[in-house]
């Protein structure tokens, strides 16, 4: 894939630059990144090399980046130039869902894509049949549509971008989840992004990565990179989010242990498996999540650690034989087995044992030393029950790895391959606890504590657009420009006109842009500047005319940092016209709003989720809380509870 030319050229021309992957976006690497976003986008697309292609009008530039040296392998790097004008939808539905639907709609956006081999098969398809008139006219737009990219990000002229897409390891790529979340880190610094949102539907062998990363450590995993709760759908909000995670990290694992061990043997299992391995105690479930993420990386790929102990190890000191300590651990098993497999206290165990052994302080020794232990084709599990406060001993009946196998078992491989841990193991381990206690629909009926959990996991699920906020409000933090030149911090503020209703005056101003000024420069020449930059960045304002400085009273001729100081935010009053008539909805990424919505959960706005429209008032709400499932198709006729209310009330017909 390193020498495939994605758009055109059959064969690359030799003595094309490569970069290195784990240096791109840096300072320097292959650009400063010294001025704003819009600036370095430009700066940056100097050094790719620019793409042609006969049924594209699209421009793009590819890099190629040298994943490593030894054996050779390069991945390609395609920065494709969209024009709002051959957008399909110039509205951005991502701004929408993240809640940045008051945003002006850009002249431009970026997309940054690195194309797995499947997208560059599929493209090569599809340019294929466009050669033979079958396919569209627009190959780069079916390229950025293509699903299953390594990465897919995308970036307004504002500096405000999305994250669409990561696909590692486990989803065929070359690259590690964390290896390309580095790259696009490094690349939204470098050019000085202001926010990007993402869309967190990370899993991990088809478990929701944000719920077991949020129990282990009380956050997502794009936290590394500084990603933070954004917006919540079905109006989950961050406190919600917070009281979810502390709910589930918080639940007792004796409690699990002993409400799902009676239903799943498997679960009293796996908590005194990885508590055994813990060099501290266990206490909560967001204890041995956190535990067993620590432990993956730490296990070996290939060998194995014990979970499991050979019977009762003797010291040389200890006032009683093996021969009596083998005995009374024999004894206390034939107890165990007579209870039918049923967790017994220690005090009904004792009681049992000393009809054959007198010696109550060997008893307790054997007692409080059994614990995770094999002993003949039986594992012995101790527990603490969470109502009486005092141990429970139960037995596992091991013998059916072997089932025409008698006598001992605890040296057998096939035991001790069940007993020990490996990475496999332990993600087997996760799926169990994540199926039977996080995702188990039969906990919705229950009471208590345990009826929390099916709410909570929701709440978590719902929390998936996240935000990292790189330079904000202001895309520079430094105020001197080059030498000679001098920055301030402008923005737009739209003038009222009379076809223009209340709503549409309210719409929020665009975000600050920096504008570089000489230091002789007069308030006419900023008024030029702030004109060219908002023109060139904003579809909607490429007519805009500045007409006076709202927190500035100065005038034309008048020099201006005469009358303001370096770095200073200044308001500009102006207006916009297309063909005599001012389109002030249709500039923003909400466009004009003609869907209301209004569903029980509160929300007020789309955020992403499936929604169904009432077939009288015409008002949307989601389908899952009209109680419409989400693996059944939406009715062709649906009422709201309001409107079918309203109907019921009617007079009868006579």
């Amino acid at each position: 894939m390193s020498h495939l030319d994605l758009i055109g050229h059959k064969k690359r021309k030799r003595g094309l630059r490569v970069f290195r992957f784990k240096s791109f976006g840096e300072p320097g690497c292959p650009i400063e990144f010294v001025g704003p976003f819009r600036e370095n986008v430009k700066a940056l697309l100097e050094f790719g090399h620019l793409e042609s292609n006969s049924h594209c009008e699209l421009p793009s530039w590819s890099f190629q980046l040298e994943l490593h040296r030894h054996p050779p392998f390069h991945i390609l790097l395609l920065i494709v130039e969209e024009p709002v004008e051959a957008s399909l939808d110039r509205h951005c539905k991502h701004c929408q869902y993240i809640g940045w639907g008051h945003h002006m709609i850009c002249n431009k956006k970026y997309h940054f894509l690195l194309p797995s081999k499947d997208t560059v098969t599929a493209f090569l398809n599809c340019e294929g049949n466009s050669d033979n008139g079958a396919g569209t006219a627009n190959g780069k737009s079916n390229l950025m549509e293509l699903q299953g990219h390594i990465m897919h990000g995308v970036f307004h002229s504002n500096g405000f971008g999305h994250l669409l897409c990561v696909n590692g390891v486990e989803m065929g790529s070359d690259l590690a989840g964390h290896q390309i979340m580095e790259f696009w880190d490094r690349l939204c610094t470098g050019l000085r992004a202001r926010k990007v949102s993402l869309n967190d539907i990370s899993q991990k062998r088809g478990m929701e990565l944000r719920l077991l990363h949020g129990i282990a450590y009380g956050e997502p995993w794009f936290r590394r990179w500084g990603y933070k709760f954004g917006r919540g759908t079905f109006c989950v909000t961050q406190p919600m989010y917070q009281k979810a995670i502390e709910a589930i990290q918080g639940l007792p694992l004796c409690l699990l242990g002993y409400h799902f061990g009676t239903s799943n043997h498997d679960i009293p299992i796996i908590f005194s498996r990885y508590q055994t391995l813990s060099d501290h105690s266990l206490v909560t479930l967001g204890d041995l999540f956190h535990f067993m993420f620590e432990l993956k990386p730490r296990l070996p790929k290939d060998n194995c650690i014990n979970t499991y102990n050979l019977g009762i190890l003797v010291e040389t000191t200890c006032r009683w034989s093996p021969k009596r300590v083998e005995m009374a651990t024999r004894v206390i098993v034939e107890a165990l087995k007579r209870a039918e497999f049923r967790w017994v206290s220690r005090q009904e165990v004792r009681d049992a044992a000393r009809v054959y052994i007198g010696d109550t302080g060997l008893l307790d020794f054997v007692l409080k030393s059994l614990g995770n232990h094999i002993v003949g084709n039986y594992l012995v599990h101790r527990s603490l029950n969470p109502v009486t406060k005092v141990l429970e001993y139960c037995l596992e009946d091991i013998s059916n790895v072997l089932p025409n196998q008698e006598g001992l078992v605890m040296t057998n491989p096939k035991v001790k391959a069940r007993y020990k841990i490996t990475r496999v193991q332990l993600m087997k381990d996760m799926c169990c606890l994540y199926k039977y206690i996080l995702k188990d629909q039969k906990l919705a009926l229950s009471t208590g504590i345990f009826s929390a959990i099916p709410v909570a996991t929701r709440i978590i699920h719902d929390s998936k657009y996240l935000i990292k906020e790189y330079c904000g409000e202001l895309p520079l933090k430094e105020e001197l420009g080059l030498e000679g030149m001098l920055n301030l911090y402008c923005t737009i503020s739209l003038r009222s006109n009379e076809d223009a209703d209340e709503e549409s005056s309210k719409k929020a101003m665009p975000p600050y842009e920096c504008v570089t000024l000489k230091n002789n420069a007069t308030i006419d020449e900023l008024k030029l500047e702030v004109e060219r930059h908002f023109r060139e960045v904003y579809w909607g304002l490429r007519s805009l005319a500045v007409e006076s400085v709202l927190n500035l009273n100065a005038e034309g001729t008048d020099l201006v940092f005469g009358h303001v100081e370096v770095g200073h935010k200044l308001v500009f009053k102006g207006s916009t016209k297309e063909q005599g008539v001012i389109i002030r909805e249709q500039i923003y990424e909400c466009g004009l709003k003609n869907r209301v919505v209004d569903c029980p959960c509160g929300a007020k706005d789309d955020d992403g989720e499936r929604m169904v429209s009432c077939d009288i008032c015409e008002v949307w709400q989601h389908t899952q809380c009209v109680r419409i499932p989400n693996n059944e198709e939406i009715p062709h006729i649906f009422l709201c509870n309001r409107c079918e209310h309203d109907i019921v009330l009617l007079p009868s017909l006579p």
